[in-house]
């Protein structure tokens, strides 16, 4: 198996992603949509302090049939009004589900808390549901990924964090991907500091090329330079895993799920009390339901998706001025992804 063209969630055909970010206030938005309406969409929360909005509606047993969007954002509660800016949006585009003369866009959001990282939050108007239209409006195929969007001033327990994306085409054809933001009580870094947790799933040099850690046995974790720097609190990696492929509200509830191994996967510790750790998944249903071969696998190949996204964040962050944490680049001198 291999990533897609762009090796990023835009692989699964239809889909599109915009971000958004204001420099001064290190932070930022995504958002995920998909061209040919509604996306059959669940979820699952592994984290223990989760911000969401309108993911009740995501349950298998609920009424509501797909969304129109999905957004990450940063800004804590603040930030899931940016929801409300890309809701009022795509009204005036005349998307929403269709209830008898009206029209309601769905929009689920979760965010991460980024609020103490040396950004300037003294705002007098709440900026993220300006951020969530603008992100919006910037939905295309070919996006940034690292210090962008809701990345912008995500962090993990020892670098700058960020967004991340990965692809993969299984072997009956159909795609599957994930886009995250990276902003963990845990490290993606090993204890050396030079290797990624995610190192074993790594599909040629996408974060870097450098290997396992050569360590053996269980590691002691270093100190955070994050609860150091910040908070303790101040946590949540948020994503999205979505396919081609044709699923139900059900299967989407699994996929979800299983894609959590890769949190596990590619950041130590993962699902803290802290961390509001949350994936969506997504089927566009541009194909036939997964093959026998496939079905049994595809949470395996989500995770697996999601790990490498995971690394990919953390490798192409870029640094800013006032920066609470190195990039890992900067620790070890290579150079930064100047995107698409």
């Amino acid at each position: 198996m291999t990533p897609g063209p762009r090796n990023l969630i835009t692989d699964v055909a239809g889909l599109l992603v915009g971000n958004a970010q204001d420099a001064r206030l290190k932070s930022g938005t995504t958002v995920l949509l998909s061209d040919d309406g509604p996306m059959t969409t669940s979820y699952a929360v592994m984290g223990g302090a989760p911000g969401t909005r309108d993911t009740d509606l995501l349950e298998p047993d609920k009424t509501v049939p797909g969304v129109d969007a999905i957004v990450l954002s940063g800004g804590s509660a603040f930030g899931l009004a940016a929801a409300q800016g890309v809701m009022e949006a795509l009204a005036e585009r005349g998307r929403g589900f269709q209830v008898h003369a009206a029209r309601v866009p769905i929009v689920p959001a979760a965010i991460i808390f980024d609020l103490l990282n040396n950004g300037q939050k003294d705002w007098a108007e709440n900026p993220y549901p300006a951020l969530g239209r603008q992100a919006l409006g910037n939905a295309t195929r070919d996006f940034t990924i690292g210090t962008a969007g809701a990345g912008t001033g995500a962090t993990d327990a020892r670098h700058k964090g960020g967004l991340g994306s990965a692809s993969l085409i299984l072997p009956d054809g159909s795609t599957i991907a994930a886009l995250v933001v990276v902003n963990a009580l845990g490290s993606a870094a090993t204890p050396s500091g030079k290797h990624f947790w995610a190192a074993p799933f790594e599909i040629g040099d996408e974060f870097g090329g450098l290997g396992p850690d050569p360590a053996v046995g269980i590691q002691p974790l270093p100190p955070s330079r994050k609860a150091a720097a910040m908070a303790q609190h101040g946590n949540t990696t948020i994503g999205i895993v979505a396919t081609d492929a044709t699923l139900d509200k059900a299967a989407c509830k699994r996929l979800a799920i299983a894609a959590h191994d890769g949190f596990a996967r590619a950041l130590v510790p993962s699902h803290t009390p802290y961390d509001g750790d949350l994936i969506f998944a997504s089927s566009t249903a541009r194909r036939a339901p997964p093959s026998e071969e496939v079905m049994p696998l595809l949470g395996h190949y989500a995770s697996v998706c999601m790990a490498r996204a995971i690394a990919r964040a953390i490798w192409e962050a870029t640094p800013s001025d006032d920066d609470a944490l190195p990039t890992f680049r900067q620790e070890h001198g290579a150079k930064p992804f100047e995107g698409l």
